[in-house]
């Protein structure tokens, strides 16, 4: 008998930032209605603080891209090995994974022979690539908590239990209190820049950012640009990119809550991911940029089956802000997209109002209270069935 088996226990496993926020969250849900819950497995900094033993920090699994996924092998395979034998060795009353899908359905494998229940928070794109993993998650999922509205009726369609939770971000205040009005000042000139945040990202896409920067400045008067450094980010590789930009005036590095950037901008430049959706949620205008290596984006082609590859976008299923993609994300482009929203103050007010109703399509703040809801009703039905 192991020394946790008189405890209510969860493993967690979240192998990328974000889910680590957002499971931090999911398990102070749930302590808050029940202390006594032992929660074990992987994650980062936030998960940790949340009270989680961490047995395998998410830094060491974390990719970007098919090529890494190759380069990250010896890594991830370590990882599910320590990942079973603590399913075996712990026996879980519950499993709660976190997108990280290669990983996590692999996991998921494994606890469900074990009668391990499985929820899944935050789903895999399998609407976007790969849609053959839905016959996976049939098989080894028993709930799926989902933050985007259009995946609910996704997943009912294959019959795989589901609940539309809405967005996590909803909780996030300082996005709500940021939201911009259609009628703020026009003469008003900050342009956010928010280059990713991992190394990769941040190298294959500030340089391009900062370029066409410096061709705005040609066109816009006075106008200044803040650039977003994330915690995750290497301090010495941003300076350096930085640095090769000394004539580009008016710029600022902020370590700052991505809310102050949309506080002050017009407008952000802002590499494909979560933080377009966060821009959208304050009604920040936005041109989302997105480059991978050449092979992940030869594979990405042949695989993904979507129209548009920005979350605002596909939640809005239209092209309400533009996006760049791998060839067409070069200065000139990023600038000629700044300046058609910024001239125009007809398209800068139907921007800011579409991404408005993209917003209430999000659903209603609470996602990680109901998705705790969920996790314990799972750990209830197995103590039941027991």
């Amino acid at each position: 008998m192991n020394q946790y088996s008189q405890k209510k226990c969860v493993m967690i496993i979240a192998g990328e930032a974000s889910g680590d926020l957002h499971g931090a969250k999911l398990v102070q849900g749930m302590l808050d209605r029940d202390p006594s819950i032992f929660f074990v497995g992987i994650g980062g900094r936030e998960l940790r603080a949340a009270g989680v033993r961490i047995l395998v920090d998410a830094a060491e699994l974390a990719v970007v891209g098919i090529s890494e996924v190759l380069s990250k092998g010896l890594s991830l395979v370590k990882g599910m090995s320590k990942a079973t034998k603590l399913l075996k060795t712990l026996k879980p009353d519950l499993l709660i994974l976190i997108d990280f899908p290669d990983f996590n359905l692999h996991m998921a494998a494994k606890a469900k022979p074990m009668g391990i229940p499985v929820l899944y928070y935050i789903s895999p794109q399998l609407w976007a690539w790969r849609r053959g993993r839905i016959n996976k998650i049939k098989t080894r999922v028993d709930h799926m908590a989902v933050i985007l509205p259009f995946e609910e009726a996704f997943y009912r369609k294959h019959n795989v239990p589901v609940t539309f939770v809405g967005h996590p971000l909803l909780d996030e205040r300082k996005l709500l209190e940021n939201k911009k009005p259609p009628d703020r000042d026009i003469e008003k000139r900050v342009i956010g820049i928010l280059p990713g945040s991992r190394d990769k990202e941040v190298l294959r896409h500030l340089p391009v950012m900062l370029s066409s920067a410096a061709l705005l400045a040609q066109h816009i008067k006075d106008v200044r640009f803040m650039v977003s450094l994330a915690p995750t980010v290497n301090g010495a590789l941003f300076d350096r990119i930085i640095g090769a930009y000394p004539a580009l005036d008016g710029l600022t590095v902020t370590s700052e809550h991505v809310s102050e950037i949309f506080r002050q901008s017009r407008l952000v430049i802002a590499v494909s991911g979560t933080v377009t959706l966060e821009a959208a949620i304050s009604g920040t205008p936005t041109v989302i940029i997105y480059k991978v290596s050449p092979f992940s984006y030869w594979i990405g082609r042949t695989l993904v089956h979507v129209d548009h590859i920005g979350l605002v976008n596909l939640i809005g299923q239209k092209r309400i802000v533009p996006e760049l993609v791998q060839n067409e994300v070069t200065p000139e482009n990023i600038a000629a997209h700044v300046l058609n929203i910024l001239n125009d103050p007809g398209v800068l007010n139907q921007t800011i109002s579409e991404l408005a109703e993209a917003g209430r399509r999000l659903g209603t703040a609470g996602a990680s209270k109901r998705t705790a809801e969920i996790a314990l009703e799972l750990m209830n039905s197995r103590a039941a069935n027991s």
